[in-house]
């Protein structure tokens, strides 16, 4: 089991590694409570956690479940020698109809679960290999490739999902066919002898029609080694950013290692311009309204970022005063909210039962289950419970 949170405490997102073999001890047997501690925990420090379950790792610490391996036999070695410290391609044969089976109904039971979760950022599709890495994934039948990716697709509907980019075609191209989900790349910065900066990641994305994707869902990168490594080896980490948001990242797994001092300038701004950053520029609204009307507001954002935001989030407005409060949700799509410029106009119902009075204009972005802000916004007037107060007042008749 490997958890760790990424960076220091005011990262936004843990990342959660876990095997299989944890997740269900006996056959049907599911340990929930080691997901929900995890998720706790992401909540209690102000974040969200991406998930990844591993069918194994790379020795027998770490195989598959034990029931598992008594249906299965103890053979470990699949399709290649041993990779050094990598381990075996395979601990057990994915092309056997009851890996994707039992792994795949595993993976549907936890879709069940924890789909559109609201501290659950995304899930990686972990389907096989060595911590779920793809190793060896063009030896796949077809079959049990479609099997496992949809295991996920079809139960996380409303999770943004990810896929390691690996080296076979198929396996990287079905579930941008079929869902269009989004990609993790585990060795940015690496201008070495694996030349994933110079080869792999570019080739990779123009070979597997993935310039577009960010579009759709989002794109996460992971240290290669870390990022003190990256001085050491004296590789140039400004057109390690610029390429990183060439790609229109959404998020950096720095692997809970610090960041060389001098580089923490380059960092700061990097970092605010990974993923969406949305500010207001201009809004207009209506300055009366009576209850049971619409209230119009048109208002002029800009996504400073270079993505936008995947999350089944709200773009909503509040008017309030010193004694109650009225949300009202407008009809945004917030993925539409590509980097740039966005006019957004919206007609917003109030309730009859608004009292009259003078009201103060708040802005959030906020989840669906409780109406709670969930992100900050590049703007002043930012308040102990995560709502922006535009300083404008409204008059409700």
């Amino acid at each position: 089991m490997n958890f760790h949170f990424c960076g220091t405490w005011y990262s936004t997102i843990a990342y959660y590694r876990i095997f299989w073999q944890f997740l269900e001890p006996e056959k049907g047997v599911y340990r929930w409570d080691l997901i929900d501690k995890a998720l706790e925990t992401a909540k209690s420090r102000g974040q969200e956690l991406m998930l990844r379950v591993g069918p194994y790792g790379a020795n027998d610490t770490v195989d598959v479940p034990a029931w598992y391996r008594e249906i299965v036999g103890p053979k470990k070695e699949w399709n290649g020698p041993n990779w050094n410290y990598l381990g075996p391609h395979w601990m057990v044969c994915a092309n056997d109809p009851r890996y994707a089976e039992h792994f795949g109904g595993f993976i549907r039971e936890l879709g069940k679960r924890y789909n559109n979760h609201p501290d659950l950022d995304s899930v990686d599709m972990s389907i096989v290999g060595s911590w779920g890495e793809g190793i060896n994934d063009g030896r796949m039948n077809q079959d049990a490739r479609v099997m496992l990716c949809d295991a996920y697709m079809d139960t996380f509907t409303l999770t943004p999902l990810m896929m390691l980019l690996g080296e076979d075609p198929q396996t990287n191209k079905y579930p941008r066919t079929k869902r269009g989900v989004g990609f993790r790349f585990d060795c940015l910065g690496d201008m070495g002898e694996w030349e994933h900066m110079m080869r792999f990641y570019p080739y990779g994305m123009a070979n597997n029609d993935l310039a577009d994707a960010w579009k759709t869902a989002p794109l996460s990168f992971e240290a290669c080694w870390v990022m003190e490594q990256w001085r050491r080896n004296e590789w140039d980490v400004d057109y390690i950013i610029e390429q990183s948001l060439k790609w229109h990242m959404s998020s950096f797994n720095n692997k809970s290692c610090f960041v060389p001092d001098v580089w923490w300038p380059k960092v700061n701004d990097w970092l605010k311009k990974m993923g969406y950053r949305f500010a207001l520029r201009r809004l207009e609204h209506d300055g009366t309204v009576k209850p049971g009307e619409k209230m119009k507001i048109a208002a002029w954002w800009e996504n400073l970022g270079v993505a936008p935001c995947y999350k089944n989030y709200l773009l909503a407005y509040r008017l309030r005063d010193d004694n109650c409060s009225h949300i009202l949700i407008s009809d945004a799509d917030l993925l539409s909210f590509l980097p740039g410029d966005i006019l957004h106009n919206t007609g917003m119902r109030l309730s009859e039962t608004v009292p009259a009075g003078d009201y103060t204009l708040d802005v959030a972005i906020v989840d669906k289950l409780g109406y709670n802000p969930r992100v900050k916004l590049a703007i002043e007037g930012l308040r102990s419970d995560g709502w922006y107060d535009l300083g404008l007042s409204v008059r409700v008749e």
